[in-house]
């Protein structure tokens, strides 16, 4: 070897010291990956919109929610119409899917007395219970009068002449509500019928 290259090779090996003597001496102990669950999800970094609209879709382990901006507040219409166009890419890339046929454009949703009917054009106990979930949680998350949670706004679902519920939302599925209890001591909670 000449001396040149001698020169360059202790020259480079004098410098790979002196690096990992800089990195060693910055006081950072090396660590294995800790292993701490699922990814934070709903935070936002400064700068950026609150999620603002709850949307429910189905994934391999059952209904999801995937938060949403908006540029402003959403309404249980409002939120019906954003679940109705499907995920996003982002959503997609979770893996999240709809369990509901294209209704875009053709389904209404109104509030009477703390109460919301989802109307729509075909008749809705064709629909399977993930869908029908996507439909009572996402209107029931969407912002109601009251401010009530959303295991507490009863959800219809209407079409051709045909109603499914009362329903509620919990647990990220639609259940069927049960009336509250009277003053009475002998009324007893009574499930709502189910045509």
């Amino acid at each position: 070897m000449r001396s040149g290259a001698r020169a360059r090779v202790r020259t480079g090996a004098v410098a790979a010291a002196l690096l990992v003597g800089t990195l060693a001496g910055c006081g950072i102990e090396p660590s294995d990956v800790i292993d701490a669950g699922e990814p934070a999800t709903g935070l936002k970094s400064d700068g950026q919109a609150p999620a603002d609209v709850q949307l429910f879709f189905l994934a391999s382990t059952g209904l999801r929610s995937a938060a949403r901006s908006a540029d402003r507040p959403a309404t249980p219409q409002g939120a019906v119409d954003l679940l109705l166009t499907g995920p996003n890419a982002a959503e997609r890339q979770r893996g999240l899917t709809t369990a509901l046929p294209d209704l875009r454009g053709r389904v209404t949703v109104t509030s009477r007395e703390g109460r919301l009917t989802v109307t729509m054009p075909d008749d809705p106990e064709k629909l399977d219970q993930p869908a029908l979930s996507q439909l009572v949680c996402t209107a029931a998350n969407g912002q109601v009068p009251g401010d009530r949670p959303p295991e507490e706004v009863p959800v219809t679902v209407r079409g051709k002449d045909v109603e499914v519920g009362p329903l509620v939302c919990g647990g990220n599925n639609a259940y069927p509500y049960i009336t509250p209890r009277t003053a009475s001591p002998s009324a007893a909670p009574t499930a709502a019928p189910h045509s």
